[in-house]
């Protein structure tokens, strides 16, 4: 049986990015946490056709001190349960707690979450799988893997931004709505 996997960044896809929200640019309290339109359904979506929905994103606001690991396991569990009490299942959040200086190999668009989840779930392949994220450093972190990468312009990018990319994304995608059709399609 054909494994179904779908990797998501968490800003800009699943919610709206900090950086047009919040004083400080992260999202770090479950009050400034808003889904954006189409992904709970979209999720929802996802998991009734059997796919597991991972979501792999960088959080250097731990690193800078904004915010706790507690308080970021606090925001993840709400938002996590949001997407049940719709219907959807977030298999598991994996995150890079660093800065850009701490040279890890989990900071996308390093792999290190990736294989990390691969191991975790005994994913045989990357292949034919997505990578659902708002920047060229999510489309490079997929590409490195061999996943299909999609950019959904629902955060920070836009089709001109793209085009000047080096990692330039597979598919392109102006709502979750969107993305969710294209992968069902089998893209």
């Amino acid at each position: 049986m054909k494994q179904k996997y779908i990797f998501l960044d968490r800003d800009g896809v699943i919610n709206k990015d900090g950086e047009f929200i919040t004083e400080h640019g992260y999202i770090t309290r479950w009050e400034d946490f808003q889904f954006l339109p189409g992904v709970l359904e979209g999720i929802k979506r996802l998991t009734e056709e059997g796919y597991k929905v991972i979501v792999i994103s960088n959080q250097k606001c731990v690193g800078k001190g904004i915010m706790s690991e507690e308080e970021l396991k606090s925001l993840t569990e709400e938002f996590s349960k949001a997407v049940e009490k719709s219907g959807g299942k977030i298999e598991k959040v994996y995150y890079c707690l660093h800065v850009d200086e701490d040279k890890c190999d989990c900071r996308k668009p390093e792999a290190g979450l990736f294989h990390k989840a691969q191991e975790e779930f005994n994913i045989d392949t990357f292949e034919n799988k997505f990578f659902i994220g708002d920047s060229q450093r999510d489309m490079q972190a997929g590409q490195r893997v061999g996943l299909k990468t999609v950019l959904v312009l629902s955060g920070k990018s836009s089709r001109k931004d793209a085009e000047a990319w080096q990692y330039k994304p597979d598919h392109i995608c102006e709502t979750f709505r969107d993305v969710v059709d294209l992968v069902l399609k089998g893209a």
